[in-house]
């Protein structure tokens, strides 16, 4: 993998990438709200294809059903229930933000 940032084992490497992290992260952020008002507004139009120079956007309708999952498993018994479920193992990463005043 071409992307990934090696980390040593300094402290301000760390921070570093961190920072690059939340700045990447708010960049994100910033065009996935521009990304779905500009997507909103030709939803707002309605069905259809839309042309740009370069790409174009297909606007479709469908119907989607979906199972009330909390109504099925106050059907089914708790046995039944582990014996059907599969667990997976994931590991996450969250960030979060501070103030300068309480970095130690």
């Amino acid at each position: 993998m071409e992307n990934v940032i090696q980390l040593n084992n300094t402290h301000n490497d760390e921070q570093s990438v961190v920072d690059q992290l939340a700045s990447v992260k708010a960049q994100i952020a910033d065009l996935t709200a521009v990304e779905k008002s500009l997507t909103d507004n030709l939803k707002e139009q309605g069905a259809g294809t839309y042309k740009g120079t370069a790409h174009y956007l297909v606007i479709s309708e469908s119907v989607r059903s979906t199972l009330n999952m909390k109504k099925v498993r106050e059907k089914l018994s708790r046995q039944f229930i582990k014996a059907n479920s599969k667990e997976t193992k994931s590991i996450s990463a969250r960030l979060f933000g501070y103030s300068q005043a309480s970095v130690a």
